[in-house]
């Protein structure tokens, strides 16, 4: 009952790798790591034009209307 040893992790990855084979997971390793890049990128995007607005948006609350 301590949980999940070194024998049994490598007979998991014996069994995955007999099941799927190594071209299968090697694609599958790059998409899984394209996606995650994409979704960095996108999220350093969305920072960036968040900056860009708030930076845009700052001189427009200075100006004071004269009524």
């Amino acid at each position: 009952m301590e949980g999940i040893s070194i024998a049994k992790l490598l007979i998991i990855g014996a069994l995955i790798v007999l099941l799927f084979g190594t071209n299968k997971l090697r694609s599958l390793g790059g998409d899984l790591g394209s996606a995650i890049k994409g979704f960095k990128k996108a999220m350093k995007d969305e920072d960036t034009s968040a900056a860009r607005t708030t930076a845009e948006e700052t001189p427009a609350e200075r100006v004071s209307h004269k009524d």
